[in-house]
């Protein structure tokens, strides 16, 4: 491994060190959710989205990105809320997840949280499988965030779709 390789990869994980237990929150209603900060590429205001046939509701389409075609997913309907107009405040929050770049719509974003490791808890038993996307409940200010396992969010979403997205 070269002088330079070496050194890209200290840089990476000194970002991604920089970037643990930092979550961005994001409302859908009266309920804040979280997700990692190292997976977000950046944060965009809604936008005219083309939509594509046969897929699920909650998969609304696609934007153009600075001319990278990015499927939206609007995060209330696959959490089956009812839909809620688009505002001034509802945002698309881009992010990256195995070599998948897919836009989030959410209500509003809410703020950048640091909750540590024992702050977080595992979704109670009994609502686990109701609650397939919640990986984690972490306690911030005195407040709970439902932390999404984003992983699963997407991964579901692509195999579900009858077109590839």
């Amino acid at each position: 491994m070269s002088k330079t390789q070496n050194q890209d990869i200290i840089l990476e994980e000194q970002v991604e060190d920089t970037q643990k237990d930092l979550f961005l929150i994001f409302d859908l209603g009266d309920e804040s959710y979280g997700v990692e900060v190292k997976i977000v590429s950046e944060i965009i205001g809604i936008q005219p989205i083309a939509e594509l046939p046969e897929m699920p509701e909650y998969i609304r389409g696609i934007i153009n990105l600075r001319g990278k075609i990015i499927p939206v997913m609007d995060v209330r309907l696959r959490f089956n809320k009812p839909l809620k107009e688009y505002d001034w405040r509802t945002c698309i929050v881009v992010i990256d997840i195995n070599d998948l770049t897919i836009g989030l719509i959410v209500d509003s974003v809410a703020a950048v949280v640091s909750i540590l490791e024992e702050e977080i808890a595992a979704p109670p038993s009994a609502i686990q499988d109701e609650s397939r996307y919640i990986k984690g409940i972490g306690k911030s200010g005195g407040e709970i965030k439902l932390l999404l396992d984003s992983v699963r969010l997407i991964e579901e979403a692509i195999t579900e779709s009858p077109v590839k997205i």
